[in-house]
């Protein structure tokens, strides 16, 4: 059964996608299977691994909705064991199409627990606000991955964003665990970088990753590209701390334990 983690900041611009897209991409290549789930109606995520969007494509909405099967909005990425599904602008009717449905919050959780026997791990790439897309996302998942920017908005950021996770532990029962927080945008040349780091392993009460991803050419060059950056430039610094990364994120496998 997969590990389902949403990588989430209310706070745009923190290196969410990036994460999402690059951390999946070095799973895969350390031998985990691996689905990148796009819940951003922007789509990011799936132009960043080549998908060219289309309104006339099956998406993760049409999923969502249950107009197809599961198994049918999967696509394959140029990374082997690393597959994803897209989004573009449908998604942003679901919002309408669910706010007066029972059980709202469950639609995405439930479409994924079809699929989660098939992986290792399940990402979500979230939209960069509190929504019901946001929502659902979180009550999909086991746990939440926290990209925080090295800079002092992110983390007033932070702590608004630990009150909604708390309020989804709360009113809707569902135990969602911290897998921790990462930091990125990292200069350490730059004094404010190295103070906010400091500042946020000090003060964040949940873990903190010693992996800090940099601010890296080939990290913001490889989405035009289409590709995660481990095809793009390998040997980059980005490309180093993501692959530090999903080792640190693997040695967590023996305290994980399943919470469907």
């Amino acid at each position: 059964m997969a590990r389902v983690i949403s990588i989430i900041n209310q706070k745009g611009g923190t290196g969410k996608t990036t994460s999402a897209i690059n951390l999946g991409a070095y799973l895969a290549s350390l031998g985990r299977r691996v689905l990148l789930v796009d819940f951003d109606p922007q789509g990011n995520a799936s132009s960043g691994l080549g998908h060219r969007h289309n309104l006339e494509d099956i998406s993760i909405y049409h999923g969502l909705v249950g107009k197809v099967e599961p198994e049918s909005v999967i696509k394959g990425s140029s990374v082997l064991n690393f597959h994803f599904i897209p989004a573009n602008n449908h998604l942003s009717g679901a919002l309408v199409e669910l706010v007066n449905l029972p059980e709202r919050e469950y639609y995405l959780r439930k479409f994924l627990h079809r699929l989660r026997h098939r992986y290792d791990y399940i990402l979500i790439d979230l939209p960069p606000s509190l929504s019901l897309l946001t929502v659902n996302g979180m009550v999909a998942s086991d746990e939440v991955l926290i990209p925080v920017q090295a800079e002092y908005y992110s983390l007033e950021g932070l702590s608004q964003l630990l009150e909604t996770i708390y309020l989804i532990q709360s009113h809707l029962s569902h135990p969602l665990q911290i897998a921790g927080a990462v930091i990125t945008m990292y200069d350490k040349r730059e004094r404010l970088s190295r103070e906010v780091a400091k500042e946020i392993r000090r003060n964040f009460r949940h873990h903190v990753f010693e992996s800090e991803i940099p601010r890296s050419v080939a990290l913001a060059e490889s989405p035009s590209f289409g590709k995660p950056v481990i095809l793009y430039n390998n040997t980059s610094p980005g490309a180093l701390a993501y692959n530090r990364l999903a080792k640190e994120i693997i040695s967590q496998e023996k305290q994980y334990s399943v919470n469907f």
